[in-house]
């Protein structure tokens, strides 16, 4: 696995959203910074309070001119649901070939109860309005997502 690091230039992308609207990062950026998280599978614990956090703290993000992007390989539906499970006000994409992750480097070996499997690591990037990376989150607990995210921001402002 060769994951983005900062200063990188994110990878251009465009992928169906949660109501299979085409959703392109080139978008996302005209309007400022992107917040790209990328998580193994909706509406599973883990990712569920990732999301929820995300959710929670969504004003205090966009204070920070940052919008937030999940991506996993889930379908469509799948995402549908999540996001009207647990009313989410980000935007959700799917990328079910996982070319989108392997392009950010964060679709590789996982380990999990002795079994080994492919799939995509927990990772988040902060993207400029310039298409570079800026900071690559991927030290935290899914719970505190928001706030790792949330204390960088502070430092920079």
């Amino acid at each position: 696995m060769n994951t983005l690091k900062a200063g990188d230039k994110a990878p251009q992308f465009t992928l169906f959203d949660a109501h299979g609207q085409s959703v392109s990062l080139t978008d996302l950026l005209s309007r400022g910074r992107v917040l790209v998280y990328f998580y193994p599978k909706a509406m599973t614990p883990g990712c569920t309070v990732q999301a929820q956090q995300l959710r929670d703290h969504h004003a205090q993000l966009q204070q920070h001119q940052v919008q937030v992007v999940g991506i996993s390989t889930d379908e469509v539906k799948r995402l549908a649901k999540f996001t009207e499970r647990d009313q989410l006000n980000f935007i959700l994409l799917s990328d079910p070939d996982h070319r989108v992750a392997e392009q950010f480097g964060v679709w590789g070996l996982k380990k999990f109860m002795g079994r080994e499997y492919d799939g995509i690591h927990r990772i988040s990037f902060l993207i400029e309005q310039d298409g570079t990376i800026s900071r690559v989150f991927d030290k935290f607990k899914t719970k505190d997502h928001h706030q790792v995210v949330l204390d960088h921001l502070a430092t920079r402002s």
